[in-house]
């Protein structure tokens, strides 16, 4: 009996306790945790995300050059999506019905229970349209979010733009992207990624039964506020870029301008161009494609991406290597008789004038080739070691200029141009016992040597500043606290004392401010501009115009290289360019004669269309492949005899 007695106690003990932790669980449910009501109320709540404005890109005085602008993506739930006037659907949204069948089908294919896009980036008048009627597309709703808009429609190149995700970037993001959301596809909007997007919110929204919007659940209790991105402020000046581009308009080439006491790009051209708002909106992938298949190449960032032989600029560089390695000074002079005879007589590097007795700031001035032919020689074959051991040292000079490697611009995709190792020489000749004369193309910056015109400013950079440079780049101030990446406050030194600069600038200033001097043409009323003309041949069409300086001289505020491709004589084009964008970031002013200024803006240089047949035949080739053949028909350098240049023309092509 007692046994009886104890087991029903122990039962009675069970049921009780069972209930007391049903009713504390109940409690729990549905008074402290909320997890459930939300689960609950899934059939009459709408999660949507809220994309933050991705940061505005100012240039350097504050003006706006990207923002956003509202658009509207259209999403649909499938399994929800019943008894839908499609007519009237396609028309307020301007599709067919064969688009709405396509879309309604890959939107099922993705999920029939989860909302997906129907249609991206209705404009602001689609909307209004659509929101009138959204009512009667059960299934249907409307998600905001923002796109870039370029006021100005300048500078796409190094602005860059905003493209949907693919599948590499989501993996690449741990989560953080999803299907259908926008990243930088190129320029300041991918290096600056990180900074530019901001961080998602979400908002749980209460609709109907007709999926309409009812308000917002619990007073927004359980919603994430959207940040936005940073701004940031960028090196260009709008005014000097607007007018680069203008000046541009109708060439092939590059511009660019730095600042030399900061790096700062202050102006960034390639050209042709295009409008970057054609890379936003419905018909951005028509656009893409359209630019993708143009034959100026418009999306090929030249200013990093094209490598040319640097021809007149090396001069300078050769002669400061030269200098700090003590084979020539100031004073050293070599006779110009037109050419200088290296192979034992035999073979001859051609001058286009006689020049006589020059000495190093006459060799600079007047662009002598035979000057640098005999340094050379001096560099290579008159040091003590063998001729593979001195070419180390004098390329380790030039390393230290910033050519042979990438100068670490903020923009991705950038080119490290080509300064060939001893060992390539060695290999091709297949010895070591090479002297000058096998690779004397070199002296004058041809041969297998390749610069970007980023590399040549920088070049310029460098002698204002007398022998040091700041990494070029492009973003001056992240954010409200305007925060500078530190490597870009990095002093580089270019590895040659600043006393060897002088006679160098000397012969520059001569070259644009003396009568006779190859720029005199392009000098500046009450600006003392050191510069340096090039017209490069080009074997198969019109010559090469180019130009390169810094001014003014003392307390240098910019530095820069123009490259006019096909256009002839660089101080004829080329110069006229520097000259005015010079002239308007000193002294906000243009004072060349207006008929140079009309020849300059209404010039145009770009190559008629190629025939049908050859592009056919053009369009076998890679994408790699076609800029690697502009920059062989664009090699920068001084009017030389043309069989030595079709020759060494060909050993670089061989090399490449």
């Amino acid at each position: 009996m007692n046994s009886f007695f104890a087991r029903k106690f122990v039962i009675q003990g069970i049921f009780i306790a069972v209930a007391l932790i049903i009713v504390v669980r109940l409690f729990y449910i549905q008074i402290i945790d909320k997890t459930y009501l939300l689960s609950a109320n899934n059939n009459v709540l709408r999660k949507v995300v809220v994309y933050p404005a991705r940061g505005v890109i100012f240039d350097r005085h504050g003006k706006v050059l990207v923002q956003n602008e509202p658009v509207y993506d259209l999403l649909v739930t499938p399994r929800e999506a019943k008894d839908i006037d499609t007519a009237l659907l396609c028309q307020l949204i301007d599709i067919d019905i064969e688009g709405y069948k396509t879309r309604m089908q890959k939107a099922r294919e993705h999920s029939p229970y989860r909302a997906s896009i129907f249609e991206k980036q209705l404009s602001s008048a689609t909307y209004a349209q659509l929101q009138e009627h959204l009512y009667k597309f059960r299934g249907f709703y409307v998600q905001n979010r923002t796109v870039r808009s370029y006021p100005d429609s300048i500078a796409p190149q190094l602005l860059g733009f905003i493209q949907e995700v693919n599948e590499k970037d989501i993996e690449r993001s741990n989560g953080f992207y999803r299907p259908g959301d926008y990243i930088g596809g190129a320029g300041i909007e991918r290096s600056y990624e990180d900074l530019l997007r901001g961080q998602r919110g979400v908002k749980n929204q209460m609709v109907d039964a007709l999926n309409r919007p009812k308000g917002v659940f619990m007073d927004g209790k359980y919603d994430t506020l959207a940040v936005s991105g940073e701004g940031l402020i960028t090196t260009i000046d709008r005014e000097l870029q607007v007018l680069a581009e203008r000046l541009m308009k109708g060439k092939m080439g590059s511009v660019v301008a730095i600042e030399p006491a900061t790096g700062e790009i202050l102006t960034f051209v390639s050209a042709p161009s295009y409008d970057p708002n054609m890379m936003v909106g419905r018909q951005r992938g028509n656009n893409y494609m359209k630019l993708l298949n143009d034959e100026t190449r418009p999306m090929f960032i030249r200013p990093i991406q094209a490598s040319y032989p640097p021809g007149s600029v090396f001069k300078v560089v050769a002669a400061l290597t030269a200098q700090q390695a003590g084979v020539i000074d100031q004073n050293t002079s070599f006779y110009c008789p037109g050419g200088y005879r290296y192979g034992g007589g035999r073979a001859i590097m051609r001058c286009t004038h006689v020049d006589g007795s020059t000495d190093l700031i006459k060799s600079i001035q007047r662009s002598c080739n035979t000057y640098y032919g005999y340094t050379y020689a001096r560099m290579i074959d008159s040091r003590g070691m063998s001729g593979p051991r001195a070419y180390d040292l004098w390329r380790e000079g030039l390393l230290k200029f910033g050519l042979g490697h990438k100068l670490g611009i903020d923009l991705p995709g950038e080119k490290p141009g080509l300064v060939p190792t001893s060992d390539f020489y060695t290999k091709r000749y297949g010895s070591d016992k090479w002297r000058s004369g096998f690779n004397i193309s070199l002296s004058i910056g041809q041969g297998e040597m390749g610069i970007t015109p980023l590399q040549m400013a920088n070049i310029m950079a460098i002698v204002a500043n007398r022998g040091f440079y700041y990494r070029p780049h492009l973003v001056k101030g992240i954010g409200e606290k305007k925060i500078i990446k530190k490597e870009f406050t990095e002093k580089i030194d270019a590895g040659v004392d600043a006393k060897y600069y002088e006679p160098v600038i000397e012969g520059m200033s001569r070259a644009v401010n003396m009568p006779g001097g190859t720029a005199y043409s392009v000098r500046i009323p009450g600006i003392e501009m050191c510069g340096k003309t090039g017209t490069a041949q080009n074997p198969h069409g019109e010559n090469h115009a180019v130009f390169f300086a810094f001014a003014p001289r003392e307390n240098p505020k910019i530095a820069i290289a123009v490259f006019v491709e096909n256009a002839g004589y660089g101080g004829t084009w080329a110069g006229p360019i520097a000259n005015m964008l010079v002239e308007k970031y000193i002294n906000d002013t243009i004072t060349l004669p207006k008929y140079i200024q009309d020849r300059i803006y209404n010039a145009n240089f770009i190559p008629k269309p190629a025939k049908k047949e050859s592009i056919k035949k053009d369009t076998t080739s890679s994408k790699k492949d076609v800029p690697r053949q502009t920059v062989r028909n664009t090699p920068p350098e001084e009017p030389s005899n043309a069989a030595f240049y079709v020759h060494h023309s060909q050993i670089r092509n061989r090399y490449e």
